[in-house]
């Protein structure tokens, strides 16, 4: 989206420099590929998402194209990128000028599918690796990953109060940043 702004709150940018330096001290580069996101900018990607799945999915009724769109996109009311709480990343090899392999990824682009459940057994031993290495960086930040997106992590919002167990999130909605 043109102009986008990498927003979060806080205490994630504090977090997300943390894990950066570590990952620098790994020879490696944190990427943050999406941070707050406004309404429109999810309906957006719930509009191509959907648009995606129904061309993936000729045979399929619109109930079921939904369902399909929902499992790797929430939508616009519903993402807990609008709290500035959560972040998607991957990680950067700069000494092999490329990102690293997570099992669903080629490069920045991401094939959506069950394979991104982030501890599926159906990816490489490499990907494996690094999966746990993305995540082990962000739980140890206090951070919750996505149970369907192994590059999203959540920490704050509604999401990460009910998977912390907590009586309620840190984070609501934030509709205009600026």
């Amino acid at each position: 989206m043109k102009d986008y702004k990498y927003l979060v709150r806080a205490a994630v940018h504090d977090k997300i420099g943390r894990i950066s330096r570590l990952l620098s001290d790994m020879n490696k580069r944190l990427i943050i590929r999406s941070a707050w996101r406004s309404f429109d900018h999810q309906q957006l990607l719930w509009d191509r998402n959907l648009e995606v799945a129904r061309k993936q999915n000729p045979e399929k009724t619109s109930d079921e194209i939904e369902r399909i769109t929902l499992e790797f996109t929430a939508s616009r009311e519903d993402s807990m990128h609008a709290t500035g709480g959560a972040v998607d990343a991957l990680i950067y090899d700069p000494a092999n000028h490329c990102v690293l392999d997570f099992g669903t990824n080629h490069g920045f682009k991401l094939d959506l599918n069950r394979k991104c459940y982030p501890l599926h057994p159906g990816i490489s031993s490499e990907a494996r690796k690094n999966r746990k290495i993305l995540m082990d960086l962000f739980e140890n930040e206090d951070f919750v990953c996505d149970l369907t997106e192994f590059w999203h992590f959540d920490y704050g919002n509604a999401v990460w109060a009910l998977e912390k167990g907590r009586a309620s999130s840190k984070y609501g909605v934030v509709i205009d940043p600026r």
